[in-house]
């Protein structure tokens, strides 16, 4: 199921173009300037960004400079029908494509499946593995299953995707907000128990003492971690 990111700071904009792209094959993510666009990316599999340029805090241009040095994820660029240097300007940057206000919902639909079907059947990105292990930890993504020294572990469902976002990214520290707004697709209001709580039950679930965890490890004052196994 691709994920889509969705970054104007016009919400009006961000409305429309996820009316225009409900589809349940699609998960939609929606950011509002380019700081926002490139935290989501940090914490989400995107696989195609709509990016407008005008935006406050960080512009399009400058997120869009940013996502090429990690990422060659197809972005389309929403420019004004006048702003024809945007439009080659952003082609330049590392554009994929280009849309203009006032949309026409075909052009767009039309345009974002060209660009998946170019990334994704083509070659284009980067699956994440299947099969993810630290030490005595392995989650199989293809059958979703977790196994701790060989032996299967029972996970919910959120469990298991804060699991599988804290070992595609080992070593990596997530703040409460980031693991929320990545596993519950929302905005992270007043999250921070809500992970602290699901956190508390993976470890009584994985660690043989949770009190001295060997996998999910707590950074002071900034999140959550899994390290990397350095057997490799």
């Amino acid at each position: 199921m691709p994920n889509i990111l969705i970054c104007d700071d016009e919400k009006d904009i961000v409305n429309a173009l996820k009316i225009y792209l409900s589809d349940p094959d699609y998960t939609l993510f929606e950011a509002y300037n380019g700081q926002e666009a490139l935290d989501v990316i940090a914490s989400n599999d995107i696989q195609l960004v709509l990016l407008d340029i005008m935006m406050p805090v960080m512009d399009g241009m400058t997120a869009m400079a940013k996502i090429r040095e990690i990422s060659n994820v197809p972005i389309i660029v929403i420019t004004a029908k006048s702003e024809d240097a945007d439009k080659i300007l952003g082609l330049n940057v590392g554009a994929d494509d280009y849309i203009t206000k006032p949309f026409n919902p075909l052009e767009v639909t039309a345009r974002v499946r060209s660009q998946l079907r170019r990334f994704l059947k083509l070659g284009g990105g980067t699956a994440a593995p299947e099969v993810m292990t630290t030490g005595g930890l392995e989650l199989n993504d293809r059958s979703k299953e977790v196994f701790l020294d060989g032996e299967a572990v029972s996970l919910t469902p959120k469990e298991y995707d804060i699991l599988k976002l804290l070992l595609s990214n080992p070593d990596r520290v997530f703040s409460p907000k980031e693991i929320y707004s990545a596993v519950w697709k929302e905005k992270p209001f007043g999250t921070d128990n809500t992970v602290a709580v699901h956190i508390r039950h993976l470890r009584e679930k994985l660690e043989i003492n949770p009190a001295e965890p060997r996998y999910i490890k707590v950074v002071f004052g900034q999140g959550y971690k899994i390290e990397g196994d350095k057997r490799k």
